[in-house]
């Protein structure tokens, strides 16, 4: 922690202080909340630029997350943003950003093969002598489902290389990548976790593309059609001419502007009632203690159950 001096002398006591009194410090938690405040005012400064990757663009929140974890790891504020992406809700290194932070450490890394079918990585610890590796092939790849994702048929090679790299990383400098130990291009093939009651999770993502997913590039997102609401229940039809009666309403352009002022809409038969607004007029119904004085004969009085003017 850095103390601001004046002149190449530690700063006066506060006043009402003593001199020579040992000062409070301030606790790691109380410096990590000062750091997450310093990170969310940069992260809503660059959350709609281009610096952002597009699985954090416009999440502010995210971006703080990422800043703080890539602190963690050794990673300045920019370097953090080209480091991590957000795969199915989880953050991942990017495999060139693991190898240069296990790299950085002192451990080492090394490609002893790389084709689009195969690729071998070896690495060791710092102050070790022996080497340990791990062999990729896209016969394990297609045995795991992975190559029928559209960056194994465009770069296999690539993909290949991450792949290796996720593994050998975690072999030789676990301790290096903590909370984060998968490459970003690993997460990308691997299943959402499952809930609770055993469904895979489904992320913000997925759920909004789902919805409103263009239908050409650069077309504007479509919307989802609106649920039909559920309509009056023939219990709640008969209750209803059951408390209209009792309360005098029998006439039709009364009992229809009775039910116009309580959900505040216009309908011409009860049948155009929701569910909802049924429940609304009964609720209002029932709170009333006293008949009104007018008697007419109505629609939604005499209907039969379940039957449309």
């Amino acid at each position: 922690m850095t103390i601001a001096t004046h002149n190449g002398h530690l700063p006066a006591p506060a006043e009402g202080t003593l001199a020579g009194a040992p000062q409070p410090q301030a606790s790691a938690l109380m410096l990590f909340v000062q750091e997450a405040r310093q990170a969310n005012v940069i992260a809503e400064s660059l959350a709609r630029t281009s610096f952002v990757p597009a699985s954090l663009r416009g999440k502010p929140d995210d971006i703080t997350a990422a800043i703080l974890a890539g602190q963690e790891l050794g990673l300045q504020p920019m370097a953090t943003l080209r480091s991590i992406d957000v795969i199915q809700g989880t953050p991942g290194l990017r495999a060139h950003a693991m190898r240069g932070l296990v790299q950085s450490r002192g451990h080492s890394v090394q490609v002893v093969e790389s084709t689009p079918d195969r690729c071998v990585m070896r690495g060791r610890r710092a102050g070790e002598q022996e080497w340990q590796q791990v062999e990729w092939t896209i016969a394990r790849a297609t045995q795991m489902g992975l190559t029928g994702k559209d960056q194994w048929k465009k770069q296999p090679q690539t993909m290949l290389v991450a792949r290796a790299t996720g593994e050998i990383c975690r072999l030789i400098a676990s301790d290096v990548l903590y909370a984060m130990p998968y490459a970003a291009e690993e997460l990308d093939g691997m299943p959402s976790a499952p809930s609770a009651d055993g469904q895979a999770r489904v992320t913000v993502e997925e759920i909004l593309s789902s919805r409103s997913a263009p239908t050409e590039a650069g077309a504007p997102p479509v919307e989802a059609p609106a649920e039909k609401p559920r309509m009056i229940t023939e219990p709640q039809q008969k209750k209803l001419g059951a408390l209209m009666r009792e309360h005098g309403i029998t006439d039709r352009d009364t009992a229809l502007g009775f039910v116009t002022e309580v959900i505040g809409r216009e309908v011409t038969s009860r049948a155009e009632l929701t569910l909802v607004e049924a429940g609304k007029v009964i609720d209002t119904l029932e709170s009333m203690t006293a008949p009104t004085d007018e008697v007419f004969d109505g629609d939604i009085v005499d209907d039969a159950p379940g039957e449309a003017s």
